[in-house]
C-alpha cells in the first residue's frame, strides 16, 4: 500500500487555493483529496473543513451518501453559526441535489428545505454584522418552494438530519 505524503505547513495556503480553484472547475473530488491532505497536517483547520464540507455537497447529485460526511465536517466547526450556516447548506443542497436526480417523487426536499431555512434563521441571529447571507439563502428556499408548489411535507416528518 503507498504511503500518503504529508504536505508542508508552509504548503497549506496554496494547497487550500488550489481545492478553491478544484471545486470552480467542478472537480470536487480533488477539492476533498486537497483538504484531506491539508487536515492531515492541521487537524481541525476551519477553512479546510469549509471547503471540504462545500466540495462535498458539489458531489451530493451523484452521491447522496456524503451528506453524512458534510454533516459530520459541519459539526466539527467551532463556531455556533458556522455550524448552524453549513448544516442549512448541507439540507438546501441535498434537497436541490434530490430534484435534480428527479425520480418518481419529490419526498424529503420539503422537509430539508424547512430544515435548512430554520438552520438560517437560527443562524441569522448570530450572524456578524453586515453579513446576510443566511437572509440569501432562506430567500433561495422559499423562491424555491414557490416554484415547486407539489412539494409537501412528508407524512411522517423526519427528526432534522443536519442540526444535531
Amino acid at each position: 500500500m503507498h504511503e500518503l505524503k504529508p504536505l508542508s505547513i508552509a504548503g497549506v495556503p496554496a494547497a487550500l487555493e488550489k481545492a478553491e480553484r478544484y471545486r470552480l472547475l467542478n472537480e470536487p473530488g480533488e477539492a476533498v483529496s486537497i483538504c484531506q491532505d491539508v487536515l492531515a497536517v492541521e487537524p481541525g483547520h476551519q477553512q479546510a473543513q469549509v471547503v471540504l464540507l462545500l466540495a462535498l455537497t458539489d458531489q451530493l447529485s451523484e452521491e447522496p451518501a456524503v451528506a453524512s460526511w458534510a454533516q459530520q465536517v459541519a459539526r466539527g466547526l467551532r463556531d455556533e453559526y458556522d455550524r448552524l450556516y453549513y448544516a442549512g447548506i448541507i439540507a438546501e443542497r441535498s434537497a436541490k441535489a434530490h430534484l435534480r436526480r428527479g425520480g418518481v417523487s419529490p419526498d424529503g426536499v420539503y422537509d430539508w428545505l424547512i430544515e435548512a431555512m430554520d438552520c438560517y434563521e437560527r443562524a441569522e441571529a448570530l450572524r456578524p454584522a453586515g453579513n446576510d447571507d443566511t437572509i440569501l439563502r432562506w430567500n433561495a428556499c422559499a423562491r424555491l418552494l414557490r416554484e415547486h408548489p407539489n412539494l409537501r411535507p412528508s407524512e411522517e416528518r423526519p427528526e432534522p438530519q443536519f442540526l444535531e
